[in-house]
């Protein structure tokens, strides 16, 4: 889903944040969306091994309860509303630019 890389950046008005988190390369962000970057990958990849102690390094770079659910819940409806459209082999609209409907692979391997 290329296009929320657009959104991402747009959103953000920051084009190197886009660029490492569709790389996989985090190493480059500040600590604080370094992590969060990190607790949504393993939200993303393996949410059956979280445990509470993995929002501690949340809770260190001084997110509180409430910007840690938030972060949580944006996740996770990306994962559920791609998982559908996915799933069900849902096409870009029409009026999505070609470069953006192109499919790209990502940094974060399995």
């Amino acid at each position: 889903m290329t296009h929320h890389g657009e959104a991402l950046g747009r959103e953000s008005g920051d084009a190197s944040l886009t660029e490492a988190v569709a790389s996989g390369r985090l190493d480059a962000l500040e600590p604080r969306m370094r992590a969060l970057c990190h607790y949504a990958i393993a939200l993303t990849r393996s949410p059956h091994e979280l445990r509470e102690d993995a929002l501690e390094p949340l809770r260190a770079l001084g997110l509180d309860d409430r910007a840690i659910v938030d972060a949580n819940q944006v996740a996770s409806y990306f994962n559920y509303v791609n998982r559908i459209a996915h799933g069900l082999g849902v096409e870009l609209e029409g009026t999505w630019p070609e470069s953006i409907r192109q499919g790209r692979e990502y940094g974060i391997s399995g």
